[in-house]
């Protein structure tokens, strides 16, 4: 029986670190966690906040996920699209969702990330 989600991967490439610190950090607010050290061996950074776990490996070659994606849940989300469009993140709203306001962004390489909050 599946009881939760444990994290979300996405890739990246090689060399891209920093580039995807910026944005799930910086700009998204995620916590940086550290990887095992086996693992951390490979490259990639792993992010949290709260329960929520999003891990960025990377992979050679690297293609971006244009249309499979991580679905954030966010409160507040009008005030979260401002803030992350004004630190230079794309937001592009999708009003397609019914009972949600939702937007759409993409981390530095491509990545398609999907924000949502249900409305009252």
């Amino acid at each position: 029986m599946i009881t939760a989600l444990d994290h979300v991967q996405l890739a990246a490439p090689v060399g891209s670190e920093d580039r995807i610190r910026a944005y799930y950090a910086d700009i998204l607010g995620m916590t940086e966690i550290p990887k095992p050290r086996v693992l951390a061996a490979r490259g990639g950074c792993w992010f949290q906040t709260g329960a929520v776990q999003l891990h960025v490996g990377v992979e050679d070659p690297f293609v971006p996920a244009r249309k499979a994606h991580p679905a954030l849940r966010v409160q507040g989300i009008h005030a979260f699209a401002e803030h992350i469009a004004a630190l230079g993140a794309p937001v592009s709203w999708d009003h397609d969702l019914p009972g949600h306001d939702r937007f759409y962004s993409h981390d530095p390489v491509g990545n398609r990330i999907e924000f949502l909050e249900a409305r009252p």
